[in-house]
């Protein structure tokens, strides 16, 4: 069972019921100082390829589009997110990422495909 697995911008500043905190961006949040994020990884292999991420270019008219491509990526490397959903099970897990938009971006989206993965090993 996931017991709290939210997304949060690499903006905003930590907060004790973040829990592990996982930066699950392929780049590095513009203007943000490492000791700032207060990370216990960086997940670069979870984010989506460059391909896609130029594809979606944060279009909220492609959001479906996106994430089914995502999930797609997803399922080709569970390594690269176990790691997170075994640290979900076991507390609070806070996906950081960088974009403005906080509804589409690629941690809501990974989010959801996790909370899909609960209960299977």
């Amino acid at each position: 069972m996931v017991k709290n697995l939210k997304s949060k911008r690499a903006y905003s500043p930590p907060e004790p019921g973040d829990g592990v905190r996982f930066l699950v961006d392929r780049l590095w949040p513009r203007g943000v100082k490492k000791e700032s994020l207060k990370l216990d990884a960086w997940l670069k292999d979870v984010a989506p390829s460059d391909a896609l991420r130029k594809v979606f270019c944060h279009d909220p008219a492609k959001w479906p589009e996106f994430k089914r491509r995502y999930a797609k990526e997803l399922d080709k490397k569970p390594e690269a997110w176990k790691p997170i959903l075994a640290a979900a099970r076991k507390g609070s897990v806070a996906l950081i990422f960088a974009a403005k938009d906080e509804e589409h971006n690629n941690a809501v989206a990974l989010a959801e495909y996790l909370k899909t993965k609960v209960g299977k090993k």
